[in-house]
């Protein structure tokens, strides 16, 4: 949502449920990152911060190929893993952040990816968004990761209005009704990379038109 967008009227619970009936029944709710372990998905969320799943799928394979444990990621060292990285944007610090996480699921989670939010952002490169994904994708947890997308989405079509991608969070998680809760991480994210576009949101195909309150939908349509 933009600053020039008239605010949203909010959904009503009728209306919220509809929602998400309707892209439950087409979005399959998974991550887009391609992982195989659970330290495979903590790098490629941390990897994924400001830049696109695609573009990490396509430097992941070369990473992955030399290291598959923390003890592997900190042999390769910081310096290997940013010419794996170097296609990423800001892979320098990426690379130092992969070390970091390395050398504390070694050292303090005896090489196992913890299942609680405080351990998880206890560890560089990893704030509120990436422990989310991490816990809903890998500990099947209800959390939401509020990224660019979920933020627009929500705000846009009425589902929840606020400033910050964690008052969203937290209106969302009181919103959505429990038997989407869990996968609504994934039905907003891919709702709003394929559909609800940020420049032009593809009204005219969009299934859940009729529960959106976007002010500006008909203009779209028209």
């Amino acid at each position: 949502m933009t600053t020039k967008e008239k605010k949203a009227k909010p959904l009503n619970s009728i209306q919220i449920k509809s929602f998400f009936d309707i892209l439950s029944s087409y979005i399959i709710p998974e991550s887009e990152l391609n992982w195989s372990t659970p330290l495979d998905l903590v790098i490629a969320v941390v990897l994924s911060a400001q830049c696109t799943d695609k573009a990490v799928n396509k430097a992941t394979p070369e990473l992955w190929k030399q290291c598959r444990t923390a003890d592997d990621y900190l042999n390769f060292g910081e310096e290997n893993i940013r010419n794996c990285i170097r296609s990423i944007g800001l892979y320098k610090n990426k690379a130092k952040s992969i070390i970091g996480i390395s050398r504390l699921i070694k050292e303090k989670f005896n090489n196992i990816v913890p299942d609680n939010r405080d351990d998880l952002q206890s560890m560089p490169g990893v704030g509120r968004k990436t422990a989310n994904v991490v816990l809903n994708v890998l500990f099947d947890q209800p959390t939401l990761a509020v990224d660019t997308h979920i933020f627009r989405v929500a705000n846009r079509i009425g589902l929840a209005s606020a400033k910050t991608p964690e008052g969203i969070e937290k209106i969302l998680l009181k919103k959505i009704p429990k038997t989407h809760l869990k996968p609504a991480h994934h039905y907003l994210i891919l709702h709003g990379r394929y559909t609800c576009k940020a420049r032009k949101p593809l009204c005219s195909s969009c299934r859940v038109f009729g529960f959106c309150n976007y002010p500006h939908k008909s203009d779209v349509v028209s």
